[in-house]
């Protein structure tokens, strides 16, 4: 079992299990799952223009380019050099800006500088306070490639993001030849393993590189080259019970042979620390593979008679680091599964080929991936980076969330709180932006804990991204008479009792007046002075009327599902 360490590098508990086995290297799954924009990347980011730029930024590090690389310097290398529109800069610069380690105060405290700036110019102000790790930003570039389409994959297996060419049948198990690789930590590993020699000649200094920026079997990898690789690989020595950053297993005194690191010149040899890196690669032991195989199975939702349909949930959360937790569900299939749950807390979720179900997940979450489900709402406690649907019929998703992305969905209603732009990807159609407009009882809390504040909230400022078309007819805004609040039908403990943010102004005068039409109707009623049999029948009347449309709203199963299972198929605690 491996746990976080917490403390400084011990290297008595490396020296005492080096005699045993070796060190054991994996790429992490954040920088992919939350990381890796999942849509193919802008040509310029292509490595013959991010080693210009790594070079680049080298000869301009009085002028915030290098080690740390402000918004301004970037705006200026995106805009100015590879012409890409500046709200695409921004983008890629904020994605990875949300991936630093920052505290929930410090996430909230930027919110609240936005929440006051009154012009675009004031906005662009406070961005120019923002840097990051300039090798770090040069990595995350480079591995936008992971869902880049390739031609020749194309014709061996499809990887084009077709928009609606899947069948539209119910059955869930149909295969799909096109996979999700930002969950697929296979591809993680291959990727890295692939293009390591990219990846490592990118980080190296000018003067390391020939003419035509490339290596040359003596030139030599900084330590904070090495640093910056920590950004995608970790590992720990087999035997202990510790996780370490990449750079601390290669500067240990003991495997400066292995990873070629030089106490004289405080360099590493590339050509050593390369075969060392290729030699130690092994797959992420807190990957989605191994948390299907050997997690620990929840019993979380029940089986529906009458199908064959299992639900199958897993969690490597009593063995995974934090920022390594993960829940996986599948084949959720007519019912409602409800959790706030320890578990849940902080991990990253994929919910994958659920159908006909209502399911609320109640907990502050990392990251949300929802994928080829169907007819089904969810309901999602704060999640701190990324919400992402893919492959989605028919959804209905209510979240505060610090982004928003979605891909190849059809008819999919999204009622939203979210700092920054919602993403629509490629494939997309009538999408319908909604105003977040649900609460719970530990929700506020559960929205400082990620960091997340009611304003700015932009769910109706969406961004297009996609080389297809910017047509934004793919979207639409959910008219206000169209719209009414959620309520969540569970008990919980907690001091939320409204909307966090309350409710834009048109949606709020929609329900005032249905309100005013109901006070209206119910004064109508009164007046009529019925006798005690019209006023049975009358009652009797509304039933039915209110049965029947239950029934052709699809309501009737929303009700029926919250009636708790026979005692043999209750739902687990978390």
């Amino acid at each position: 079992m491996l746990v976080y360490a917490k403390k400084s590098f011990h290297t008595d508990v490396l020296r005492d299990n080096m005699d045993q086995s070796g060190v054991l290297l994996w790429v992490k799954a954040e920088p992919f799952i939350v990381g890796a924009l999942q849509v193919p990347p802008p040509s310029k980011f292509s490595v013959h223009y991010l080693r210009k730029i790594s070079t680049y930024v080298r000869t301009r590090a009085t002028e915030g380019a290098y080690p740390r690389l402000y918004w301004s310097t970037w705006r200026h290398i995106a805009c100015g050099k590879l012409q890409l529109a500046k709200d695409l800069a921004w983008l890629y610069f904020e994605i990875f800006d949300s991936l630093a380690a920052k505290t929930p105060e410090e996430r909230l405290e930027w919110s609240e500088l936005l929440s006051n700036c009154m012009s675009e110019d004031e906005v662009e102000k406070q961005r120019n306070q923002l840097s990051v790790d300039t090798l770090q930003f040069l990595l995350f570039l480079y591995i936008q490639q992971l869902n880049k389409v390739s031609l020749r994959t194309s014709l061996i297996g499809e990887e084009w993001p077709s928009p609606r060419n899947r069948s539209q049948s119910p059955d869930l198990a149909e295969k799909s030849s096109c996979h999700n690789k930002n969950w697929n930590d296979y591809s993680h590993q291959a990727f890295v393993y692939d293009h390591l020699s990219d990846l490592l000649e990118l980080l190296l200094d000018p003067e390391q590189l020939t003419a035509s920026f490339h290596s040359t079997h003596s030139s030599l990898v900084s330590r904070e080259a090495v640093v910056a690789l920590s950004f995608l690989i970790e590992g720990t020595v087999s035997g202990a019970r510790k996780i370490y950053p990449l750079h601390e297993l290669a500067l240990w005194q003991p495997l400066h042979a292995e990873s070629g690191f030089s106490r004289l010149s405080k360099t590493f040899s590339f050509y050593k620390l390369e075969a060392w890196l290729r030699t130690c690669l092994t797959g992420n032991p807190f990957g989605t593979s191994a948390c299907l195989k050997s997690g620990k199975k929840l019993a979380w939702a029940h089986q529906v008679e009458g199908t064959t349909k299992r639900a199958k949930i897993a969690c490597n959360t009593h063995v995974a680091p934090r920022m390594h937790r993960m829940v996986v569900m599948s084949q959720v299939y007519k019912q409602t599964l409800a959790k706030s749950s320890d578990t849940l807390v902080g991990a990253h979720v994929k919910i994958h080929r659920c159908n006909e179900s209502f399911i609320y997940l109640l907990s502050p979450l990392r990251s949300v991936t929802i994928e080829k489900c169907r007819n089904s709402t969810f309901v999602l406690g704060p999640v701190q980076t990324a919400l992402h649907l893919h492959s989605c019929d028919n959804i209905k998703v209510i979240a505060a969330c610090h982004r928003l992305s979605i891909s190849s969905t059809a008819g999919c209603v999204f009622h939203i709180l979210t700092p920054t732009r919602p993403l629509i990807l490629s494939g997309n159609q009538t999408v319908t932006l909604a105003p977040f407009h649900t609460h719970y009882p530990m929700l506020e809390d559960h929205m400082a804990r990620t960091g997340l504040a009611t304003v700015p909230n932009y769910w109706d400022n969406p961004m297009i991204v996609c080389r297809e078309s910017s047509d934004t007819s793919v979207f639409r805004l959910l008219p206000p008479c169209e719209f009414y609040v959620f309520i969540i039908p569970f008990e919980m403990e907690g001091d939320t009792t409204e909307i966090p943010g309350g409710l834009p102004y048109a949606y709020q005068k929609a329900l005032r007046q249905r309100e005013q039409k109901i006070q209206i109707w119910q004064k109508t009623v009164k007046e009529a002075r019925l006798t005690k049999d019209q006023r049975k029948q009358f009652q009797v009347l509304v039933e039915n009327k209110f049965y029947e449309w239950l029934i052709n709203t699809g309501h009737r199963q929303q009700l029926d599902s919250l009636v708790p299972p026979a005692a043999g198929s209750k739902q687990a605690a978390g």
